[in-house]
């Protein structure tokens, strides 16, 4: 056991303990999180909160008040108001790590998502985007390396990253059916978006794809279901595999099921049923993925249970990091603590041989990074989770506490996790982070976050990080 190891277990030990000691203080603090009885004065206009536009405001202001725009009718009976809002989110990070490998690295990495979005009506828009700073998993900025004669890094391009078109087919062709009676609520997407689903763990990529939805199925000999939605999706490129690579020419199917359901007066869920099947091209094999979950409460307690299967039929015997056999079981549990607005939440998982997602975009990790900050990518620069989040035969836990104060305006997370190898004896490892967030104005976040990890066997790490964000 190394030196390094020693020191770092009894302190990850002790901010476990010191996290508890924060929950048990919280938790008896003042206060209350119950909404009060006493109805609020009415506001008018000019006592509303003043609104954060965006940088660009062209045929009317987002989410203001007053008349909206008469705007012009299509020959199918639709009325489109167009307005165009440009906004984003700029970063900036300063960030070092180290291990027992020196493998460690420090860099300053700088990332902007920036949009512009033609709302043409409230169910239709066109969204165009673009990350001009970063290509892929590389980042335009300063690498800190004694052995390099030039430090910064030039990834700047005009790759368009999102471009598609979104609507409804019944209030696009209103015509069609004037008294509103026919089935024609169909909502739709074509193009380059961002596909999430069963919280990322099945789809978390941008991909080009088409995708029909229907809302609202009820069922009158069904009384529990409250509403039943089934998205289909098909996916021709830009389809990102489980390692995270760009596989060229797959080709990827899926349905989407989402359940509300209420039993008696007592216990409501929401279930999401979804498959997927990847057509991969020669060598990085075809993959079938699917996911059930369960969100609920039970009383003052959140929960969600998610069991996730991939099967790769196409592989035919290889080993490969795109696609992959396996199983992971999920669960999150959380609540907020009486007299408090925080939270308290405790996640845990368990993966049988490799569970592979369909798709995972380049900054996206692995599929663990919902278990918390202990095990999340960081989606800016090479600054590792300080766990991992692969899932090869892979067990863990996170325990955190997120505190708010100052009229929300700052918050933190502490959180202690610890991760192993079901099959590999003294793998585990354990670690503590934590991650403090302070708004400034109306537009400006400063974050700062670190972990410390004790390793049984292997390499014990330590990171920091600084990052600046700016909502645009």
């Amino acid at each position: 056991m190394s030196n390094v190891m020693n020191a770092a277990a009894p302190t990850i030990i002790a901010g476990a303990l010191g996290l508890l000691a924060v929950c048990g203080t919280t938790w008896a603090a003042g206060g209350s999180s119950r909404f009060s009885d006493d109805p609020g004065e009415y506001l008018g206009d000019e006592e509303l909160p003043k609104l954060t536009p965006p940088i660009v405001e062209l045929g009317g202001k987002f989410l203001g008040p007053g008349n909206i725009p008469h705007g012009f009718q299509l020959p199918g009976g639709a009325v489109w108001q167009p307005q165009f809002w440009v906004y984003g989110t700029f970063r900036s990070a300063l960030q070092s790590f180290d291990n027992e490998a020196g493998t460690g690295r420090s860099e300053l990495v700088n990332r902007l998502d920036l949009f512009g979005n033609l709302q043409l009506s409230g169910s239709e828009r066109i969204l165009v985007g673009i990350r001009p700073l970063n290509d892929g998993a590389n980042f335009t900025g300063w690498q800190y390396d004694p052995d390099r004669t030039d430090a910064f890094e030039d990834h700047t391009n005009a790759d368009i990253t999102t471009l598609f078109f979104e609507g409804d087919f019944g209030e696009v062709f209103p015509g069609l059916d004037p008294s509103d009676r026919l089935d024609l609520d169909i909502g739709f997407s074509i193009g380059r978006q961002q596909i999430t689903f069963q919280d990322g763990f099945l789809i978390d990529d941008r991909l080009d794809a088409v995708g029909l939805t229907r809302n609202n199925l009820r069922f009158p000999s069904l009384g529990w279901l409250n509403n039943l939605r089934v998205t289909f999706l098909y996916a021709w490129d830009e389809i990102d595999r489980d390692d995270n690579a760009d596989d060229d020419g797959a080709r990827l199917y899926a349905l989407f099921t989402q359940w509300d359901t209420v039993f008696g007066n007592r216990f409501s869920s929401t279930f999401d049923l979804d498959i997927a099947v990847v057509d991969g091209t020669e060598g990085r094999g075809d993959l079938f993925v699917g996911g059930i979950s369960a969100v609920q409460r039970f009383g003052l307690i959140n929960s969600t249970i998610r069991i996730l299967h991939s099967d790769d039929f196409g592989k035919d015997g290889l080993d490969l990091p795109s696609s992959d056999n396996g199983q992971l079981y999920f669960t999150e549990w959380s609540l907020t603590p009486h007299h408090t607005h925080n939270l308290l939440y405790a996640n845990a998982f368990w993966g049988e041989d490799n569970f592979s997602s369909a798709a995972r975009d380049p900054l996206a990790g692995g599929p663990l990074g919902r278990t918390g900050i202990t095990f999340a990518a960081r989606g800016i620069g090479s600054f590792p989770a300080p766990l991992g989040n692969r899932t090869d035969n892979a067990w863990g836990v996170a325990l955190g506490y997120q505190m708010f104060w100052n009229a929300n305006r700052t918050q933190l997370i502490v959180e202690t996790g610890r991760r192993g190898n079901h099959e590999i004896s003294d793998s585990d490892t354990s670690a503590l982070s934590f991650r403090l967030q302070q708004a400034i104005g109306r537009r400006v976040i400063l974050q700062f976050g670190g972990f410390a990890s004790a390793a049984d066997t292997g390499q014990d790490q330590q990171g920091i990080r600084a990052e600046l964000v700016v909502k645009l």
